[in-house]
């Protein structure tokens, strides 16, 4: 895969349904961990969020104040394209930083924002 990127996801882009519905494949990931957040759930309202997930609730994380938290979810391997499919999907609830997880790789990641953001 040429002008790949890592994401990793603790939440709905893990499911099958999602990810076809966003990247037009099933994606293959490995177990990894967030280290020093925790997490939440938000409610979206975004009709095509709630079409593809079939959910009202996601999880969502952020920093914790005991590094000791962690967060698991999968890592993985997509082009930049489907980066920016993500960005569709993730809308104005979450925003998108790079960090470092456990296993030492740097991935993309949704998170909650600083500062509260309104609903698209």
């Amino acid at each position: 895969m040429s002008d790949t990127v890592f994401l990793f996801s603790y939440g709905t882009l893990q499911y099958p349904e999602v990810q076809k519905a966003s990247f037009g494949r099933l994606l293959q990931g490995v177990d990894d961990a967030m280290i020093g957040f925790r997490k939440e759930m938000v409610e979206i309202t975004d009709r095509d969020v709630l079409a593809k997930s079939g959910e009202r609730f996601h999880p969502i994380v952020m920093p914790s104040e005991d590094s000791e938290d962690e967060v698991s979810g999968k890592l993985f391997q997509i082009t930049a394209d489907e980066l920016a499919a993500a960005d569709e999907y993730e809308v104005a609830d979450y925003t998108r930083i790079e960090v470092t997880l456990k296993s030492g790789t740097k991935a993309w990641v949704y998170l909650k924002p600083d500062e509260p953001t309104e609903a698209r």
